[in-house]
């Protein structure tokens, strides 16, 4: 059963690990020992912050990271808990999935504590971390299966005033997007297990890819210090896009099956519009070329819906049902509260 040494109700920062047994051929009393950071001060809300839900996405360990060395506990008013790199071993193998079992974090909720390694992590947060919280914030970006345009986003929660708490922590990213999603791959989600749990809950997709430019980690880095402050977790003067000189965030969403866009066929996928790139119904968004078969005309992926290409697939090669697009269409504000 997972154990970690800190104690989430002392003051103060403390640096730990959460270990995990883990027993292999070369280490029979092993464990996996992931680093977790608190910084706790006073009265406030516990917000706890995760990178690495997936390996290959490190926009948001590198963030996590350098918050937990340079927060101090007067910076603080509440608890926030850091583990910049949740899924450890997925982390340093750069994968989406852990090499130790083969799963995926964000399908694993709510875990079982003698499970395997992945599912006594997500027992650990079901059963005490989300418990002690008030907000969790699970950074992810597209890895190295997509490509978004950079924005935070949330699930549209049927509880009216939890959905508006999360709204407006969501706008607090100042992103230029902010996206409303469906889950179309299945259950177990670490955002649904913390959202049932009644928590104000803050998501993102930030870019993708390996190469990650240095606009994105500082989208990535004043985004989440922003969040913490609109919170009340934070100290400091919150941000807003219209004090920053921006124009307001695109609110869209993608809440149909057909705004995911799959790959009918196998092949090498051809992207035809830009990422962020406004699309009707029936336009070209791209091609899927016949790597066997060149004489052959490509096939063509064509948008079902109108909206904003918010994601696109970042391998060239592409297997038959990899999502290959995601068309998003823009909603109000009034919508997303009156949904």
């Amino acid at each position: 059963m997972l154990f970690t040494s800190v104690d989430f109700q002392k003051s103060g920062k403390q640096q730990g690990c959460m270990q995990v047994p883990y027993s292999h051929n070369l280490g029979g009393w092993a464990n996996v020992m992931i680093p977790i950071t608190t910084v706790a001060n006073g009265t406030g809300p516990t917000v706890l912050i995760l990178g690495g839900n997936h390996g290959d996405e490190y926009q948001g360990q590198i963030a996590a990271m350098k918050l937990a060395r340079e927060l101090t506990p007067d910076m603080v008013t509440g608890r926030i808990i850091l583990i910049p790199s949740l899924n450890f071993p997925a982390a340093r193998a750069a994968t989406r999935l852990s090499p130790l079992d083969g799963m995926n974090m964000n399908r694993a909720f709510p875990g079982s504590p003698e499970g395997s390694v992945t599912s006594q992590i997500a027992h650990f947060l079901t059963t005490v971390l989300f418990p002690l919280s008030d907000v969790v914030i699970d950074i992810h970006s597209g890895g190295r299966s997509m490509e978004f345009v950079p924005c935070a986003h949330m699930h549209l929660v049927s509880d009216a005033e939890q959905r508006r708490k999360m709204l407006t922590a969501m706008l607090a990213w100042n992103t230029d997007f902010c996206f409303l999603y469906a889950d179309i791959a299945g259950s177990g989600l670490l955002p649904v297990e913390a959202e049932n749990q009644g928590k104000l809950v803050v998501t993102t997709e930030l870019g993708g890819g390996e190469c990650i430019p240095a606009s994105v980690h500082r989208i990535a880095q004043s985004g989440l210090r922003n969040v913490l402050i609109h919170v009340g977790a934070l100290r400091g003067q919150e941000q807003t896009r219209e004090s920053l000189g921006k124009a307001p965030t695109i609110l869209t969403q993608a809440l149909n099956r057909e705004d995911y866009v799959l790959a009918p066929e196998s092949g090498v996928f051809e992207v035809c519009i830009e990422l962020g790139e406004h699309v009707q119904k029936g336009d070209t968004v791209g091609h899927i070329h016949h790597l066997e078969r060149p004489d052959r005309q490509p096939e063509t992926i064509i948008a079902l819906s109108n909206g904003y290409l918010v994601t696109m697939r970042a391998p060239c090669l592409t297997q038959q049902g990899d999502c290959v697009a995601v068309i998003a269409k823009q909603v109000s504000l009034d919508d997303v509260r009156n949904a």
